[in-house]
């Protein structure tokens, strides 16, 4: 995928096949924060003259998101990610930089922009606690102003995709997490959106909503061509939904590339696990010992130094192997060693 840059707007960034994109470039923001110590004097002083403390959110960020891309945008707690996602909902206004989506200045443009995008806070509802769940979907209709035909064909096919029939009727409150974030999902398709941004979206989930979760934003991206950006913590969610990751960090973008380069990066070295009967096997040249137990052993080793087969023939060739496993690094072991190699 090749991009050309000639300046800041959808006409500007070019890529074969491409109608529509996200693009921000050099996005600046700032926060000023209130800051006093504890103790009731000093709550009485920092009534009448507080001291303020400037944080830098984001610092030039740049990226494009290309149509019906899914990408995982992911980071430690205080990077900077809630807050890039706000300002491409036009949430917030940024300090400096340009931001454009679909055409359109989020924050300028806001009542035609957020006709164009769903958002999903995982933390966040937009449904009415009190009120049985259509009557919140009934409302957000006429706020998106969509018409009724509209309205009840897009209804019908969130409620069979998402398995929602018995939940319309239902109190926001009284609902489960899983069933919430359903209705949550739901509630930002209604009114048919080209742009997904979902924040956390399976945060607290059970396996069986996760799983459902995941199901419908792929079903939605394939069919839809819908636009999906993730924010998460959940490694699984982006093995499951995304092939391209941004990495941020102390507010920069500090990676931006695909899950599968991301593996070959920090996957070359391989844990091999043996349980063997008999004496203990020495450790070789070239492998280094992770954990040690009676009739266990697992070593660590690069492959580029010592094949997988030789250490197996090496340990066999002392002991009688019972059984033999090899694995590469779990995502969220290539994503730390990500954050100890970025400092973040």
């Amino acid at each position: 995928m090749r991009w050309r840059v000639s300046g800041i707007g959808s006409e500007s960034w070019e890529r074969e096949g491409a109608l529509r994109m996200i693009v921000l470039q050099d996005i600046c923001k700032t926060f000023r924060v209130a800051k006093r110590q504890s103790g009731l004097g000093r709550a009485v002083k920092a009534f009448f003259s507080r001291e303020y403390e400037l944080v830098r959110a984001l610092s030039n960020v740049s990226f494009a998101i290309g149509d019906g891309e899914m990408v995982g945008y992911i980071g430690p707690n205080g990077a900077g990610k809630s807050t890039t996602i706000k300002i491409m909902c036009g949430i917030l206004t940024p300090d400096s930089g340009a931001c454009d989506i679909d055409g359109r200045t989020p924050w300028r443009d806001r009542l035609a922009h957020v006709r164009g995008i769903g958002v999903v806070f995982g933390q966040r509802s937009q449904l009415w606690w009190d009120v049985p769940v259509i009557d919140s979907f009934e409302l957000i209709r006429d706020i998106y102003r969509v018409d009724e035909k509209s309205f009840r064909g897009a209804l019908g096919e969130l409620t069979e995709l998402l398995d929602m029939g018995e939940l319309l009727k239902t109190p926001a409150r009284s609902l489960s997490l899983g069933q919430r974030m359903r209705c949550e999902i739901a509630a930002s398709l209604l009114h048919g959106p080209r742009t997904l941004f979902l924040d956390e979206p399976t945060i607290g989930l059970d396996a069986v909503s996760k799983i459902a979760v995941r199901q419908f934003i792929r079903k939605l991206n394939a069919e839809r061509g819908t636009t999906v950006i993730l924010t998460t913590h959940d490694m699984q969610d982006i093995e499951a939904l995304t092939e391209r990751i941004l990495l941020i960090g102390k507010g920069r973008i500090l990676l931006d590339g695909s899950l599968a380069e991301l593996k070959r990066r920090c996957s070359a070295r391989k844990t091999l696990v043996v349980e063997y009967s008999g004496s203990a096997p020495e450790i070789c040249d070239g492998m280094a010992l992770s954990e040690a137990k009676p009739g266990r052993l697992a070593v660590t080793i690069d492959p580029s130094e010592l094949p997988v087969s030789d250490a197996i023939a090496r340990l066999a060739a002392q002991t009688e192997l019972l059984d033999v496993s090899v694995s590469g690094a779990t995502s969220e072991e290539m994503v730390a060693s990500l954050y100890r190699e970025y400092r973040i």
